[in-house]
């Protein structure tokens, strides 16, 4: 396993708090993938997220030969043929990443403007709410705005990390930053 510590040497604080202390570093995935991929999947390097529990592998299909551009039929039979000829060797790479990284992949795919993620994970996060975020949630469901609080919840942080990208880009940043400075100051 790599960046394995040995028992007893935890270190404590970022990246990703005691809930990240045991997974491993993925800092590289982008590169791992970009080595392991076959060259005739994608039309160009695929984009690889990685969190604390995932990794999300999407790359651009090459496109559909039907003139001007695909009809909807076209680019969703492209999209599946991709995803049942290539589904062995996905799941080949995927449990090698998994082992690697600790982190469970999931697969998407572009094309013609479309964006189509295959298995990917829904985690469940819990939290504590007083009663007038509670009320505001009540109120999207109210609304119909949203089937549930767990609904609501999911489309009120949407929103925000849709308005608040550039901040959010700026704070990552900066605990990324705070990473580096940490790992090269003295080791306790």
């Amino acid at each position: 396993m790599k960046n394995a510590q040995a028992p007893g040497d935890r270190r404590f604080g970022r990246p990703g708090g005691w809930q990240q202390a045991d997974v491993p570093d993925a800092s590289d995935a982008a590169d791992w993938f970009a080595g392991r991929l076959p060259d005739d999947w994608f039309t160009g390097p695929a984009t690889v997220e990685v969190d604390r529990e995932e990794i999300v592998v999407v790359g651009e299909l090459h496109p559909v030969e039907s003139g001007d551009s695909a009809s909807e039929a076209a680019v969703d039979g492209r999209i599946a043929r991709f995803r049942e000829s290539t589904r062995a060797d996905r799941m080949r790479i995927a449990h090698e990443a998994e082992l690697r990284y600790g982190r469970k992949v999931a697969w998407g795919v572009t094309l013609d403007g479309r964006r189509s993620l295959f298995t990917h994970l829904a985690v469940p996060v819990m939290t504590r709410l007083r009663q007038p975020e509670r009320k505001v949630l009540d109120t999207l469901v109210d609304a119909g705005v949203a089937r549930s609080r767990s609904d609501a919840l999911m489309w009120t942080v949407r929103l925000a990390g849709k308005h608040s990208e550039q901040w959010l880009t700026e704070l990552r940043e900066a605990m990324a930053k705070v990473d580096e400075l940490r790992a090269d100051g003295p080791q306790i």
